[in-house]
């Protein structure tokens, strides 16, 4: 199975979403395809066996839509071309590489214009090609986001068309409602438009005045008659009806009047305004969307333009977009990193805080990983480059993050069953509406006017809008604090947590021993006895042993030559430095060997009773004190788990230790249950013991070694270390390694999902009272009758709400 993510073009509302996904559900080999409205995107899994994209995009070109593949545009320099033939030569050359969709060289300006997939090819191996066709390649440094420059222009489209209309839309309802205004306030109209003395003029003034905005928003109409005529209508075949009966019969009452009758009113104004305020509300959409995706573009955006790098000698200036691996690239303080690699030369301190929210910068020797996008701040460097393109770990994020904005949450259901059938609907219920009045004795302009009313003031973009939107800023804001939420699905699960399972070492815990304590018996210093235990692990790997060497390098103590070096298994090490026998291990090795521990035997099982392990070390059969090591607990651990426990969550740690470690652990971080002595693989049946106990079970660990505890969890949420972003078998990756991210992932999916609830008790709510005041509920009552045009302004404004409260969510914060 293959997956692909495609551009939809052409969509008004959910009506369309709809659309779209059953002529695509239609085709054999496709195994899932959603759309989202928000981002308007279609994902589709499919059978490559059995069908390819071109299939898909025929399938929704069928259907009154557009899908477009993810390609970028570029303008190259051909250097070297003498002819037409070497045009051809180009254009051949380049047409045959994966990915390119477009391919044309001009000869007269000397330059191909190039359409490619952005995944599968980058403008380094197009030069490369041209190259070997015998040619050169110069970019133009015209990179174009096609997706950007089209949403400009469209929104840009939309303005003026707003403008255009309201030029001629406001004189149209001045005049129209002039005689009603002038009877109320007691003014006389300009004899010129006064229907009392010049009807004729009064209505051919109208239909002058309706044309322009009739012709500015003929779109509406033609993609709204012509889903309508292909069985599935949408938002735009609502708007196109009803502004075509107003304008329709008010052609009609021109008809009549220029034949001599005075009786006739017009609708031209609701016509006209409609169509205006409409496209006000497209246009306010368009704006609030566009801020929806803002953590995708500052994303993208972080990534400087140009590279500076070492090639034969030189250094020169590259596009990011040419750089290969094994690169050598130069960095200078201030400067940006371009792509991901390690350091062969300099130290520095980084700002990643860009990629994974820790805002104090990270220093940087020789051998260590630099990640692309974050800031130089104070050395220069170089680097070979290790991740180019799509593989950095910027592209990963912006990936997982493009992935979760497009996948849909189980929340978003029922308003994708309800948007399905929402449009016949509503035009069977104005139809309805209009025929009862009339039957029940209103004339035909009363009629008109619940007919009308009711296809304006009916809203499917809320309805559409009202999960996808909250979903991409919610997983946008996530990403701007390094918690990393793969799909709808799991930002909605995240806010039914009642348990969450930590696994102990790594998580809870550094992960890495550390010298706790030195105790001593009188007269011995605490550096001997470290650097005597120091200089007896120097040869081994145990981890123990290294976290003694680790210290004393730390505090610079020089370390002693041995002389002989001897493990005993079970009781610890014995070695001679300057002939004197130096034992370093357990109870059991310093009774073996006779040796009086004074009082040290009380201060080590205090230490084992805190979590540590103490170490005896004794010098020619004579104790010196005793070494403790111990994981040591998390900075945040402790905060982490009372903010839980603040939220009504459990909080369970799973652990391989002995009982009197982890629950002296246990204790100092404030865990309710201890689950000890559990094998790495059976960590998966103890999250499922959790689970039988009908909680939902969140588990926390490093996704390497829990992957499986992580994959049997509701939500699994793994520890990631800046660069190990793409961790398979979790739902959520926090970038930074710091517990107060689980709160935070936990916070924010509240938060949004509250914000969905919102979002669709705002757009059901809006809908189930506005169609029935439209259709004229309250004036049965001897309320008023709603006008088309305050249907229109209300339909307009119920979609903008609606993204304008998901925009709530960009002032998220996490708890402190």
């Amino acid at each position: 199975m293959s997956s692909k993510t495609l551009k939809i073009e052409g969509m008004e509302c959910a009506a369309c979403a709809r659309a779209v996904e059953r002529a695509v559900k239609k085709l054999d080999g496709i195994e899932v395809a959603n759309v989202n409205l928000a981002t308007e995107k279609l994902k589709i899994t499919f059978d490559e066996s059995k069908i390819n994209v071109k299939d898909v995009q025929k399938a929704v070109d069928k259907a009154g839509y557009k899908a477009v593949s993810g390609t970028i545009n570029r303008t190259l320099k051909i250097e070297g071309m003498e002819c037409a033939a070497c045009a051809r030569a180009v254009e051949r050359a380049v047409k045959k590489l994966e990915g390119v969709t477009e391919a044309n060289v001009n000869l007269a300006t000397e330059k191909l214009n190039i359409s490619f997939d952005k995944e599968k090819l980058n403008v380094s191996k197009i030069k490369k090609v041209v190259d070997k066709a015998g040619y050169k390649a110069i970019d133009e440094e015209t990179s174009i986001d096609s997706d950007s420059e089209k949403k400009l222009k469209d929104m840009k489209k939309l303005w003026n068309r707003f403008i255009i209309s309201a030029v001629f839309a406001v004189p149209l309802l001045i005049i129209a409602m002039g005689p009603m205004i002038a009877e109320k306030l007691g003014y006389m109209l300009p004899v010129a438009i006064d229907p009392m003395h010049h009807y004729k003029a009064f209505a051919i003034i109208q239909l002058v005045l309706v044309l322009p905005i009739l012709i500015e928003g003929r779109h509406y109409f033609i993609v709204g008659f012509k889903s309508l005529f292909r069985g599935s209508p949408n938002m735009d075949s609502l708007i196109s009806i009803g502004a075509s009966a107003a304008f329709l019969y008010s052609l009609f009452a021109v008809y009549k009047i220029m034949s001599g009758s005075h009786a006739y009113d017009m609708y031209f104004e609701s016509a006209g305004v409609i169509l205006t305020l409409i496209t006000l509300g497209k246009y306010l959409e368009s704006v609030a969307k566009g801020k929806t995706s803002e953590a995708i573009k500052k994303l993208m955006n972080l990534v400087p333009k140009k590279a500076l790098v070492e090639r034969d000698g030189k250094e020169i200036n590259i596009l990011v977009d040419e750089v290969e691996v094994n690169d050598i690239i130069i960095v200078k303080p201030g400067e940006k990193i371009p792509v991901d690699g390690k350091i062969i030369e300099g130290s520095t301190s980084i700002d990643e805080s860009m990629i994974t929210g820790e805002s104090i910068p990270v220093e940087k020797q020789v051998s260590d990983n630099v990640i692309g996008a974050s800031i130089n701040k104070n050395g220069m460097i170089k680097f070979k480059a290790t991740k180019i393109g799509g593989d950095t770990v910027l592209s990963q994020i912006v990936k997982l993050v493009e992935e979760a904005q497009g996948s849909k949450a189980p929340i978003a259901k029922l308003a994708d069953i309800v948007s399905g059938y929402f449009v016949p609907v509503v035009m069977s219920l104005a139809l309805i509406g209009a025929i009862l009045w009339y039957i029940n004795g209103q004339d035909l302009v009363f009629c008109l006017t619940i007919f009308i009313s009711v296809l304006v003031i009916a809203c499917p973009c809320a309805l559409g809008l009202a999960t996808p939107t909250a979903i991409m800023v919610g997983t946008g804001k996530g990403a701007e604090y390094g918690v990393l939420i793969k799909s709808g699905t799991a930002l909605e699960a995240t806010h039914k947590v009642k348990t969450i399972v930590f696994d102990k070492t790594g998580t809870i815990t550094e992960g890495k021993p550390k010298v706790t304590d030195i105790v001593t018996v009188t007269g011995v210093d605490k550096d001997y006895i470290l650097k005597l235990a120091a200089s007896a692990e120097a040869g081994s790997e145990h981890p123990l042993g290294e976290a003694i060497v680790e210290n004393a390098n730390f505090l610079r103590i020089e370390l002693e030559k041995i002389e002989s070096f001897k493990a005993i298994t079970g009781y610890g090490i014995e070695v001679f430095i300057d002939s004197k026998k130096i034992l370093l291990g357990n109870k059991k090795l310093m009774d073996k060997n006779g040796i009086n521990l004074e009082k040290l035997n009380i201060v080590s099982e205090k230490l084992s009773g805190e979590g540590k392990t103490p170490m005896y070390v004794s010098e020619n059969g004579k104790i010196l004190g005793v070494i403790a090591v111990a994981d040591t607990v998390k900075q945040n651990s402790k905060r982490c788990v009372e903010k839980l426990h603040s939220m009504g969550i459990e909080v369970v740690m799973i652990t391989g230790d002995n009982e009197r470690t982890a629950g002296a652990i246990g204790k100092q971080v404030g865990i309710d249950r201890i689950i000890a002595e559990v094998l790495p693989g059976d960590k998966a049946e103890e999250v499922k013991m959790l689970q039988s106990e009908d909680r939902k079970v969140a588990m926390v660990g490093d996704g390497i070694n829990d992957a499986p505890a992580l994959a049997q969890a509701d939500i699994g949420i793994a520890i990631g270390s800046g660069t190990d972003i793409a961790i398979e078998s979790a739902d959520i990756v926090l970038m930074r390694g710091d517990l107060m991210d689980v709160v935070t992932a936990i916070e924010l999916s509240r938060k949004t999902i509250k914000n969905i609830k919102e979002n669709l008790a705002w757009a059901f709510g809006y809908n189930t009272l506005g169609i029935p005041v439209a259709m004229g509920v309250l004036y049965i009552f001897g309320g008023p009758l709603l006008n088309p045009m305050i249907s229109a302004l209300a339909m307009s404004l119920s979609s903008v709400s609606v993204l304008t409260n998901a925009l709530r969510l960009k002032g998220f914060k996490p708890l402190i």
